[in-house]
């Protein structure tokens, strides 16, 4: 490599350091250098970077919201395994607060001219979020898919477990044991997926004979934390069942319920939603809908890697059936 600086810059007569800026494609050197230095590079025999050729490289990113929640990484392992076999790198990029934002991450994964992008939940999400970015990569002709629910105006393939499938077999299963004040924890007011679950839950309590208030829904960040404070507050309202939007906000929900002195399921029963890793390990062990990560996962790659071959990839939504699974944080409503 350092053999390479120096030949190119002295055959342009420029420093290393500009060599260098050229190959990394850095700012701050004149389109004639940049030319030149190019040129250099083809005249002794050199490979141009990928990035400087015009082409793709076989890198994949993956947009991740966070780490903490363990769906996340599960759906990350399920892509990365299917682009591997179709002989794809991906480049993991994970949110922190305060860290590198969606916005940055794009810029990022342009400037390496990956064939595509996955994201996994993000800005595409929520409503009154900034989409300026999702553009870009449009306009870029940058094949990219969404998991789990994008608002309308983003044309891109989508992949999505059915939130309304999943709030029916919730509330159903809570109506089932009795409960008859059923309260909704969902994500943020703009979240799509949040405001799915909460039209379906209106219809399916509506369906049971049941109403859904104002009083009945909160809305709270996806955190444990979130999930707490947001719980105590259905609480002390008296729900006796709790639909959470996320298993992170039901493990919080579970902790607003012992601070209060209750019992899960005795007094208060709580549905959690992905089926992450560890929630038999909790205690009680949550009775949440699992999200099917391994059919979704393949399907978003193979959506991606059709599009990259020109195939004609649908940009309608496919909805995939989520799974009730029973433990132990739920149980037959309290006795008035």
């Amino acid at each position: 490599m350092t053999r390479r600086l120096a030949e190119v810059a002295r055959k342009v007569g420029v420093s290393e350091a500009t060599v260098s800026r050229v190959l990394n494609g850095k700012p701050g050197v004149s389109e004639q250098t940049r030319g030149a230095v190019l040129t250099a590079l083809d005249v002794l025999g050199y490979e141009r970077p990928t990035q400087l050729r015009g082409e793709r490289s076989r890198l994949v990113g993956l947009v991740l919201p966070e780490l903490q929640n363990p769906i996340f990484p599960a759906f990350a392992e399920v892509v990365s395994g299917a682009l591997a076999q179709r002989g794809f790198t991906p480049v993991l990029c994970t949110q922190t607060a305060g860290g590198v934002s969606e916005a940055d991450y794009v810029e990022l994964l342009l400037q390496q001219q990956v064939s595509g992008v996955v994201f996994f939940g993000g800005l595409y999400a929520q409503a009154d979020s900034p989409h300026e970015h999702y553009e870009l990569l449009d306009q870029r002709g940058v094949p990219t898919v969404l998991l789990n629910a994008a608002v309308d105006e983003l044309a891109f393939p989508k992949v999505s477990c059915d939130d309304a499938v999943a709030v029916e077999q919730a509330v159903g299963h809570l109506v089932s044991l009795g409960h008859r004040r059923i309260g909704l924890l969902l994500g943020p007011p703009d979240h799509m997926p949040s405001r799915r679950k909460q039209t379906a839950a209106r219809t399916a309590l509506e369906r049971a004979g049941l109403g859904l208030g104002e009083d009945d829904v909160e809305h709270a960040l996806f955190s444990l934390e979130g999930g707490q404070a947001a719980a105590a507050r259905l609480l002390s309202r008296g729900v006796t069942g709790i639909v959470c939007a996320s298993d992170p906000l039901a493990l919080g929900a579970v902790r607003a319920a012992r601070r209060r002195g209750m019992e899960v399921p005795r007094d208060v029963s709580i549905v959690g939603y992905d089926d992450s890793s560890f929630m038999t390990c909790t205690d009680p062990p949550l009775t949440t809908i699992r999200q099917p990560i391994e059919a979704m996962g393949r399907a978003a790659v193979g959506l991606l890697v059709d599009e990259l071959a020109g195939a004609g990839v649908t940009h309608d939504e496919l909805l995939f059936e989520p799974e009730l699974v029973v433990r132990g944080s739920t149980g037959p409503a309290p006795r008035p």
